[in-house]
């Protein structure tokens, strides 16, 4: 019998699982794949925390596995002797969200850890935020972001407020693999938790705390006085937590016009607008964009459910079209706008510095330059920018300007560690003010930071490869290239090739190899001819292999359309792998 069918049968015959647990996989007694599915691994707690499908068995996200794993989090806590610190605990829109943070803040109660638990649900950087404030070893959010409504997750932050990192990350991890019986994760009923103080809610005290941090980061408070009747921001949570803080803060500011989508505007974990509550996706706009043409919006404003990235549509006054802005595109807008008006209002400190991930347009280095700011390339994941200010802190050297990456998520201020949709929305509605006072838009500003720093464009291909064997084909494309790297990719020349599992970078032209400095990471990289640019990296929290890659044109129209045939040349370079 495989060990699957053993787990499948310990689970339905154990008293410490629940009824209801059984009566779901009773009703899979005849679907053998299924069981497979569900049983013939452990849903990994990866350095991001977990992430997977809501239902019954190991493979997947529940009571048990959630148990389980802050079990392993609170031996942790105690072999680091953070116990008397506590935890903060936040929780997004999606299903079982509630129920997985309660089930998590009573396993480290039983364990002697307080848990301090929002009240309802909240957006990851006041998550973040709260850690920091509260002087909290951790924090845990009950999250899966923008994944489809089928998943949950799990992520776990550190005491400086940024998702765990080495040496936490790894230890974490072989804390909750020693874990073999599930059936070892304490717990406590709610009521005791509370009589021992173990357990408090959370919530006002926070929120206000929180939106008087964002507001402090405004540089232009005057251009919002003068443009706040005239500007107008169509603004979407997509079902999630950024409803209530993104009004909230619009509001205080002085905006007067945001028009908040009202078909997405209110907390639901099924996410009926959308098939999966991705403000990268086309189809999250779309009950914006016509709410947009009914008000004549300047902007507008999708944030994804737990509210740390945020996707951007501009109105062109010329042709009266919406543009997409991408992640990159928001991000140096955002980054010349922050960096750019510190430098106009008071002054750029000398070891200022804007960090991105190595996936991250190149503009960002130019936008760097231009400002003579320090520039450092981290890995992809938010937390690298997050160990990055810590380390400013830590040697009291280095000064955080802005920090971006390409999916649509950036931090301004060092009141939280993760990606903040929050301020990112207030920042943007408050550079549209001031772009506005000079008679501009957002898009004319970008157009502007093309003219200044080149026609950079970068886009990314993904596949998606489910199951067991697609995680296997994953692994295969990657040893395939890094086994034979190419020397030329869709026409451009391979300058230097990065293996970050390696930690080489090899000069194709020299033969040298010297070391990436960042830690190691599945990751290659190539660096290209004429400012172009391919990476490759499976993702961490999908199936799905990812190929970004950036160009540098010499207009929109030859951007677009050198970005288009690398595009291609990258799809056929995959197709031909698979």
């Amino acid at each position: 019998m495989e060990d699957y069918r053993k787990a499948y049968e310990e689970w339905l015959s154990n008293p410490y699982f629940d009824d209801a647990t059984k009566a779901e996989l009773k009703a899979i007694a005849d679907d053998e794949n299924e069981i497979k599915e569900r049983f013939y691994t452990e849903l990994e707690f990866g350095t991001a925390g977990l992430r997977g499908i809501i239902g019954a068995g190991t493979n997947r996200m529940n009571q048990y596995v959630v148990q389980k794993a802050t079990q392993g989090l609170a031996n942790y806590i105690i072999s680091a002797g953070g116990q008397a610190k506590g935890v903060a605990i936040a929780y997004d829109s999606r299903r079982m969200s509630p129920e997985f943070a309660d089930f998590a803040a009573l396993t480290l109660a039983a364990n002697g850890i307080k848990a301090y638990v929002f009240e309802s649900l909240r957006p990851t950087p006041e998550l973040s935020f709260a850690v920091r404030t509260l002087g909290c070893i951790a924090g845990i959010n009950i999250t899966a972001s923008h994944n489809p409504p089928e998943y949950n997750g799990y992520k776990v932050y550190w005491e400086d407020g940024a998702q765990i990192t080495p040496p936490h990350d790894t230890g974490i991890m072989a804390e909750v693999k020693a874990i073999t019986d599930y059936t070892v994760a304490k717990t406590m009923s709610k009521e005791d938790a509370v009589a021992a103080g173990l357990y408090e809610v959370i919530g006002e005290k926070i929120d206000d705390a929180f939106i008087g941090c964002l507001k402090k980061l405004v540089l232009h408070p005057e251009a919002i006085k003068q443009e706040s009747k005239n500007l107008k921001i169509v603004y979407t949570p997509l079902h999630g937590t950024g409803n209530l803080p993104v009004r909230r803060v619009l509001r205080e500011l002085g905006f007067e016009n945001v028009y908040v989508v009202p078909e997405q505007e209110l907390p639901d974990g099924e996410f009926p607008t959308v098939s999966y509550p991705n403000p990268e996706a086309e189809e999250a706009f779309e009950l914006g964009l016509k709410l947009a043409k009914e008000v004549d919006a300047d902007l507008v404003l999708a944030t994804d459910p737990d509210a740390d990235r945020l996707g951007v549509r501009v109105k062109d006054s010329k042709t009266g079209e919406y543009h997409t802005l991408t992640g990159n595109m928001s991000g140096c807008l955002l980054a010349d706008y922050e960096i750019g008006q510190t430098k106009a209002v008071k002054g750029l400190p000398d070891d200022g510095v804007l960090i991105k991930t190595i996936v991250t347009t190149n503009m960002a280095d130019a936008i760097a330059k231009y400002y003579g700011t320090g520039l450092i390339e981290c890995l992809t994941g938010f937390k690298y920018i997050g160990q990055q200010i810590l380390g400013f802190e830590n040697s009291g050297k280095g000064t955080y300007l802005f920090g971006f990456e390409e999916s649509y998520g950036c931090l301004i201020g060092t009141h939280a560690r993760d990606k903040d949709a929050i301020v990112a929305t207030m920042a943007l509605a408050e550079a549209a003010a001031f772009y506005k006072a000079q008679g501009k838009t957002l898009w004319d500003a970008m157009v502007e930071l093309y003219e200044r720093y080149g026609y950079y464009k970068d886009d990314i291909k993904s596949i998606t490869l489910k199951g067991i064997e697609g995680l296997q084909k994953i692994q295969e494309i990657l040893e395939t290239l890094r086994k034979n790297p190419p020397t030329e990719i869709g026409g451009y020349r391979v300058v230097s090739a990065r293996d970050y599992k390696a930690d080489t970078v090899k000069n194709l032209e020299t033969g040298e190899v010297t070391t990436t400095g960042l830690p190691s990471s599945n990751v290659l990289y190539y660096d290209l001819t004429d400012d172009a640019w391919l990476c490759v990296r499976p993702s961490g929290t999908e199936p799905k292999v990812k190929f970004y890659y950036g160009i540098k044109g010499t207009s929109l129209e030859d951007a677009d359309a050198k970005s288009a045939a690398l595009g291609e040349q990258v799809l056929e370079m995959i197709n031909a792998m698979l």
